[in-house]
């Protein structure tokens, strides 16, 4: 079977179960665990003939050959023993519960769907790719917030693309949420290179490294490196907060797109009934400025997870480029200690948490230097005159091909504008160091493409276009008047 016809077949039946009361999320995350099982059981048959993780009683067949109510305490009873034991297992079912209401719906999947089907002997890229239909079908229920873990996977593919990574270099993603940069990084080296034995190996036991810090995406995480044939009995993920502590740990090369949203925050109710806000902030001896702003803090841990010279490529929000304060101090110690080579504007449309304006900024970690190591910033414009929705009109692969070749992974030191003055639609210009520090707070917010539509009403996108450009400025306002209003300090319902 295909990818589409597995997934097809997976997400007709998860509408048999929203019946029931059951949430996209909730179907993916118990289609894991039962997945799990029915792997780890075809594993220990021919040609694997592996010993299983699961303890014996609590496996695939104690399953099937239950029914009715015993067959739902069953499961119960399995998803609570495995969630206490350590490892792979207490990963993958750690605080699991059962989610079904209906036995025998519970059934039909089992015997059905998941047990007609040989798993093991699927090539990674059919289990993989039909997982990760699973999950972006999952990240397009915007009631459930899990497209803030979903990064688009034609942007991931571009990022990759041209941070080309090679055999034995080691690739970090400090909030990898369902794992994309990682199998991402997993695949191209898989393709662009003929690997020895010793480099395999490298491969799929040391190069990837991820964290994510809430569990439920962990696991999906988990699974999907996993279906992707990555990682073993060990697979490369710590479910913790990776902006509490410097790991120890140095990449060669660090892909991610941390979390966007509110400043880390617990609130607090005060005697008086009133709710507080108390700003989590972190402070750590290897950052530049203390602040609460998540994504500048991630900015700050990306800088010391590179080894020298190590590469890194990450999805910001727009506030990082021009935020005061603690963000200006940011911006200029990245200019300075780092080599910032390469901006990427995002055009809005494209992420499936609403409201986020997004950028990709490209830099090197350098050695201590007197000069600045950032010379000249090269900036893609991909948001002016562009319009992508998340149904009608996705970003695909081809949109960032010229941005691709313009980047020049081969040797980014080799790169030709396609803006000058007698070409002012081009949409890849470089700009010195001295221009963007003489900048109002170095300021990385640079555009200088005309927008169609204020010149020309004949240029007007469709309605819909416009109405959700409008309603994604506006969600974006009122983050940033939120993270004012914490800033205050005090917050009242």
């Amino acid at each position: 079977m295909t990818p589409a016809a597995i997934v097809q077949k997976l997400w007709n039946f998860c509408n048999v179960l929203r019946d029931d009361g059951m949430s996209y999320g909730d179907y993916v995350e118990q289609l894991t665990f039962l997945l799990f099982l029915k792997m780890a059981d075809e594993r220990t048959k021919k040609p694997f003939d592996q010993k299983s993780p699961v303890p014996n009683g609590y496996d695939w067949p104690s399953l099937l050959k239950r029914d009715g109510d015993d067959l739902f305490d069953h499961y119960r009873h399995t998803l609570e023993k495995l969630g206490q034991e350590k490892g792979l297992l207490g990963l993958i079912f750690g605080r699991a519960q059962n989610k079904f209401q209906d036995p025998a719906k519970l059934r039909r999947l089992l015997v059905d769907l998941l047990d007609k089907e040989n798993w093991s002997i699927m090539s990674a890229d059919v289990k993989g790719d039909a997982y990760e239909g699973l999950l972006e079908k999952n990240a397009q229920d915007t009631k459930s917030g899990a497209g803030q873990y979903f990064t688009p996977r034609p942007l991931i593919k571009a990022m990759v693309d041209v941070m080309a990574p090679k055999p034995r270099e080691t690739v970090c993603d400090p909030a990898c949420g369902t794992g994309g940069f990682l199998f991402a990084t997993h695949e191209y080296v898989t393709r662009h290179f003929k690997l020895d034995r010793e480099q395999k190996q490298f491969l799929d036991s040391q190069t990837l490294r991820g964290w994510e810090l809430v569990h439920n995406t962990a696991r999906l995480c988990a699974m999907n490196l996993m279906l992707h044939g990555i990682g073993g009995e060990k697979l490369p993920l710590s479910v913790s907060d990776s902006l509490a502590a410097d790991p120890g740990e140095r990449f060669d090369l660090v892909l991610t797109n941390p979390p966007f949203g509110k400043k880390s925050s617990t609130t607090i109710v005060g005697e008086d009934g009133k709710v507080y806000v108390e700003k989590d902030i972190i402070e750590r001896q290897d950052f530049w400025a203390t602040t609460s702003n998540k994504q500048l803090n991630f900015v700050q841990h990306i800088k010391t997870l590179l080894k020298q010279h190590g590469r890194a490529a990450v999805v910001v929000p727009d506030n990082v480029l021009f935020e005061g304060g603690a963000g200006e101090t940011i911006r200029k110690k990245l200019l300075h200690e780092c080599d910032v080579h390469t901006l990427l504007r995002l055009p809005t449309g494209l992420f499936y948490a609403q409201g986020v304006k997004a950028n990709v900024i490209f830099f090197d970690k350098k050695p201590a230097s007197e000069t600045p190591w950032t010379r000249k910033l090269w900036i893609y414009d991909l948001r002016t005159n562009m319009h992508f929705t998340l149904k009608t009109n996705p970003l695909q692969r081809k949109d960032l091909d010229e941005f691709v070749s313009l980047y020049n992974p081969a040797n980014r030191f080799e790169r030709t504008p396609t803006w000058t003055d007698s070409l002012p639609d081009g949409r890849w210009r470089a700009y010195t160091y001295e221009e963007i520090i003489a900048r109002d707070k170095a300021s990385l917010d640079i555009f200088w493409l005309k927008d169609e539509s204020l010149e020309d009403s004949d240029n007007l996108p469709a309605p819909g276009v416009i109405l959700r450009d409008i309603m994604e400025d506006l969600e974006s306002a009122l983050e940033q008047l939120k993270l004012i209003a914490e800033d205050v300090g005090e917050v009242e319902e």
